[in-house]
């Protein structure tokens, strides 16, 4: 069982840069692939960004790709979003999200979920 708690969000004008991080209680988090993921309103949730046990392979969707960043830090179970040259579309509630193995690009393939943080970017 794993919990996870995000944290960063919050209102930034376009261009600017936030951080997110997300918690994770448990002792095996270093076991689970994690991912980050964001939904507007009126929106299907969407694939952002996800990140292997070993933190050495992320995927990213296109549209944040070159702009954020995925890392984690395995001895302080958290993992983060970096998220650079924000525009008004990446404004959503983003979720971090961890799964048994492997990667995906899917929300239903994750197995726990965040409650989410809120980012909002103003033009």
């Amino acid at each position: 069982q794993v919990q996870l708690v995000e944290s960063g969000g919050g209102l930034v004008q376009a261009g600017g840069s936030l951080r997110l991080s997300c918690a994770a209680s448990g002792r095996t988090f270093s076991t689970y692939a994690m991912g980050w993921f964001r939904q507007a309103p009126g929106k299907e949730r969407e694939f952002v960004a996800a990140i292997l046990r070993s933190g050495r392979n992320t995927k990213y969707s296109d549209s944040v790709k070159g702009r954020f960043t995925i890392s984690r830090d395995n001895p302080k179970n958290t993992v983060y979003l970096q998220m650079n040259s924000l525009k008004p579309e990446d404004t959503a509630i983003y979720y971090c999200a961890a799964r048994y193995s492997g990667w995906s690009d899917l929300s239903r393939d994750y197995n726990y979920w965040g409650q989410g943080t809120q980012v909002t970017v103003s033009s």
